[in-house]
C-alpha cells in the first residue's frame, strides 16, 4: 500500500500542502502548482481512502497519523535530492 503512494503522482505536494496549513480544497490547489481539479479530487480521494486524511466537519481536510508519517517521508526524500542532486 505504501508503495502504490509513493509511485503517485501529487501526493507529496497534497499532504505537504496539508501539513502547512493549507486545509481547505481551493487553498489545496492554489498551493499545487500544475495540478487539475480533477487530479486533486482523485488524489484526495485516494488519500481518504487509505486513511491518510480525513474531511474536517467544516470542509477541510487534516492529516491522519499515516498522512503524518507519509509527509515526513517525502519531506527526507525532498532533503536528500535538495542534497544530492543539486
Amino acid at each position: 500500500m505504501i508503495h502504490d503512494l509513493f509511485r503517485l503522482r501529487w501526493i507529496p505536494e497534497i499532504l505537504s500542502a496539508i501539513h502547512e496549513g493549507k486545509e481547505g480544497y481551493n487553498e489545496i490547489l492554489n498551493a499545487i502548482e500544475g495540478i487539475s481539479n480533477t487530479e486533486l479530487n482523485r488524489k484526495l480521494a485516494v488519500l481518504l481512502e487509505k486513511n491518510a486524511i480525513e474531511k474536517k466537519s467544516h470542509g477541510g481536510y487534516q492529516l491522519l497519523d499515516f498522512g503524518h508519517d507519509l509527509e515526513h517521508i517525502f519531506s527526507h526524500f525532498e532533503e536528500m535530492s535538495k542534497k544530492y542532486l543539486a
